[in-house]
């Protein structure tokens, strides 16, 4: 924004200059999330609002979805706004058994009462078993739903661990996310 001859012509445009005058830290900021949860049977496996069809699930005390609960905290870590256990503490039993994308529209609302928008993300889900390629189409539309984003703004992929750690050896799943936000 040019600085020495800034118009004023719309409510938008007061938004920006008063944003740039008062703000001494930067608009745009970069957050990272990790999520891991042990497998287990008589669990449904899901991941970015998908249930996985799968012999065993994800332990935890929300539906325990580690993409989502890492894109959350990559958007909360973003923001400053701490991170999940802060905002849906496992010791609530009103977050037992929840959606996480629910948690996620929560964490959007979040976002939306501080002045920031999600620029992009980028997730990564480490899984030795299932196959998640062709699941992640679909993760990316949820997360794109609840986000209120455009298709370009999500990315997501599935690795393994070459049967290496934890993952490795089928005992758990983990993701990563880094988020982008901005402040409008």
């Amino acid at each position: 924004m040019e600085r020495d001859n800034t118009k004023i012509t719309t409510p938008k445009d007061f938004k920006k200059v008063k944003n740039a005058l008062e703000n001494s830290t930067p608009s745009i900021r970069i957050g990272h999330g990790y999520d891991v949860h042990r497998l287990a049977t008589d669990r449904d496996l899901i991941l970015g609002g998908v249930k996985i069809p799968h012999s065993v699930g994800l332990l935890g005390h929300s539906d325990a979805d580690v993409l989502t609960h890492a894109i959350m905290d990559s958007l909360l870590g973003a923001a400053s706004l701490g991170d999940i256990g802060k905002h849906f503490p496992d010791s609530d039993e009103k977050y037992k058994g929840i959606s996480s994308m629910k948690l996620l529209f929560h964490v959007k609302k979040l976002l939306d009462e501080h002045g920031y928008k999600v620029s992009n993300l980028d997730a990564t889900i480490i899984a030795q078993e299932p196959k998640l390629s062709p699941f992640i189409k679909e993760m990316t539309k949820n997360i794109i739903n609840v986000l209120g984003v455009e298709e370009n703004q999500v990315n997501v992929k599935a690795t393994t661990e070459e049967k290496l750690g934890f993952t490795g050896e089928k005992l758990g799943i983990s993701a990563h996310c880094v988020s982008m936000i901005y402040k409008e």
